[in-house]
């Protein structure tokens, strides 16, 4: 199963397009290229699916959508650890 899991933006890098985003606790460099165009900022929530921001959503749809994840159990889980060891050079 992919899923795609939002993420609080913490920092956008001004060099490239690349975002820093907090996932339940979980900070990683998010790719933010398929947003371009899109204004982002620090508090902004994007989905993410394998390194990308997907698409900019507000906060109370990542709040749902956090809640019904969390609700799969064993999927969510395997999606978090995945993105625990991912890395954006």
């Amino acid at each position: 199963m992919c899923l795609a899991i939002p993420g609080e933006i913490v920092e956008i890098m001004p060099d490239r397009p690349v975002a820093t985003v907090d996932v339940t606790g979980v900070r990683r460099a998010v790719n933010t290229a398929l947003l371009d165009g899109e204004r982002l900022a620090a508090g902004d929530w994007v989905l993410i699916h394998v390194g990308f921001a997907m698409s900019k959503i507000d906060e109370d749809e990542a709040r749902a959508t956090l809640a019904l994840l969390e609700g799969l159990g064993e999927a969510y889980d395997d999606e978090i650890d995945a993105l625990r060891e991912s890395r954006i050079d």
